[in-house]
């Protein structure tokens, strides 16, 4: 497998932020440089409040680099699936919120004449078979309820074949990367400092401020941010969520057979795969997504982007697969994020739980959680409150997601089995136990072993091999550490100890 990067690293901006280099004071601290906190910042800047924002690596290169660049007024597991959980009123104020945020950054994508390559495109959902024909009507008749300028969709407006489907108008899609690059750049506010390459490494709570240890730098603030996808370190939300991974690939195309739009098709047993165009420097890029799993769950990666690629050979002329990469998401167990203080008068925040809508909940978030730091109200943020507690509505999922984590710490108990280290292979890793203790055992393309503890350092379970992004992936809550044990995602703040032993 060919290195993995997405599209939107290939196309992205470069714009100088600096490392935070000493101690610093601020009133609030935002950890991740990516959609949610370049946003916070940004809004909180424009209110006068002082802020930091702290980004582990470059600013937008985190989950938000790994998205389909789509922006939608519905949600991924479809409104109709909201219905069987909330009264429709509820309903149309989820899309109402989407609706509005979408139609916000659209006017600061004009305004501030942001080159993300934004363009307003329909939005199609379809069935491959008869069996998932009943979704789709089930989403015409929410989405009119719902307010939607929701229809039926003409078969041939669609390049595959399928049963039915449905459109709404003018949504939108962009560059993502570049969109929270470009906006960062925006922010020419001493309000807002933003920092690159200063990881988080601890999170303590003194004398009424926080204190956020960086391998850079310290900093002290009266409130925190957690933009990060999901919050570092232990909480409780991280019960109510799912980690889940899925991949995508973009491949130059003869033609243009593939008309524009965002296209989410239904396929045989609960597979959906999205597809779009990227049009960029005169080259025409299909992109394809979907087949989601559990991070740390799947025996073999690399046969996941197989399939993608098979199926974008399958409907379209391709010339070659350019680009292949994972994004990570987190599902909430009741269908909606978490927005807002980790517990009630708290001033430490979350934004969590978006599903693959990160893009426009990442902006609504920043939206709700900068009128609450600065004491304004927010008319969507009961819709998310982070502080819920919502059991008949949470309970099948939530049941499921932690009798997962349950079976991985029962199976890390019993142990992996002997593997003789002399046969792993370039670009293989194994788990092996040696001297009571269980280790990440991996062979890079040089030839060399990397040996790191296989316990990961959020909760104990025992990391995965991720044989197509060549990293140790938690099955318990989607945590993800590079060959040496560096985090790369996910609540832990501690690497992977280097373990001593010899091999």
């Amino acid at each position: 497998m060919e290195t993995i990067k997405s599209i939107w690293h290939h196309f992205s901006d470069k714009h100088d932020f600096p490392s935070l280099g000493q101690n610093i004071q601020t009133e609030v601290a935002v950890i991740g440089g990516g959609i949610t906190g370049i946003t916070t910042g940004k809004l909180l800047a424009r209110a006068g409040f002082p802020s930091v924002v702290l980004e582990s690596n470059a600013v937008g290169s985190g989950t938000t680099s790994y998205s389909t660049g789509n922006l939608y007024y519905t949600v991924d597991d479809q409104l109709s699936s909201l219905e069987g959980k909330y009264d429709i009123d509820r309903v149309k104020r989820i899309a109402a919120s989407r609706s509005e945020t979408l139609q916000q950054m659209t006017r600061w994508i004009q305004d501030l004449s942001l080159d993300c390559d934004y363009k307003k495109v329909p939005w199609y959902l379809y069935s491959s078979n008869k069996e998932n024909m009943k979704t789709i009507r089930d989403e015409l008749q929410t989405g009119k309820e719902a307010g939607l300028s929701v229809r039926e969709a003409n078969i041939h407006e669609i390049p595959f074949s399928l049963t039915s489907a449905i459109s709404i108008p003018a949504q939108a899609q962009i560059n993502p990367m570049r969109y929270v690059q470009e906006l960062a750049a925006t922010i020419k506010n001493a309000n807002c400092q933003i920092y690159q390459h200063s990881r988080v490494l601890s999170i303590q709570r003194k004398n009424g401020e926080y204190l956020l240890q960086t391998s850079r730098g310290d900093v002290t603030a009266k409130n925190v941010v957690h933009a990060t996808h999901t919050p570092k370190g232990i909480k409780f939300v991280q019960t109510l969520l799912g980690p889940y991974r899925e991949y995508g690939i973009a491949c130059r195309i003869n033609g243009t057979n593939h008309p524009e739009g965002i296209f989410w098709g239904l396929y045989n047993e609960g597979t959906v795969i999205s597809s779009r165009t990227y049009r960029r420097n005169g080259e025409t890029y299909l992109i394809i997504v979907g087949k989601p799993h559990k991070v740390g769950h799947k025996e073999n990666n690399e046969e996941i982007i197989a399939s993608l690629e098979e199926f974008a050979q399958t409907h379209f002329d391709v010339q070659e697969t350019t680009f292949r990469w994972g994004g990570q998401h987190y599902r909430p167990a009741d269908l909606l994020p978490f927005i807002g203080p980790v517990k009630k008068g708290s001033t430490e925040f979350i934004a969590t739980g978006y599903s693959t809508d990160g893009l426009v909940y990442g902006t609504l978030a920043a939206h709700i959680l900068t009128d609450m730091i600065t004491g304004q109200d927010n008319k969507w943020a009961d819709l998310y409150d982070s502080t819920r507690k919502q059991p008949l509505k949470s309970g099948p999922k939530f049941l499921k997601e932690n009798i997962d984590v349950a079976s991985h710490y029962i199976k890390d108990m019993v142990g992996p089995g002997d593997f003789p280290v002399k046969e792993l292979k370039k670009g293989e890793g194994k788990i092996i136990k040696k001297e009571g203790k269980r280790l990440a055992v991996s062979r890079n393309e040089d030839g060399e072993l990397e040996v790191i503890s296989a316990v990961c350092t959020h909760m104990g379970c025992n990391v995965h091999w991720n044989n197509a992004e060549k990293s140790w992936d938690c099955p318990c809550h989607g945590s993800r550490f590079s060959t040496d044990g560096t985090v790369l995602e996910g609540p832990a703040l501690d690497p992977l100890p280097k373990n001593p032993i010899r091999m």
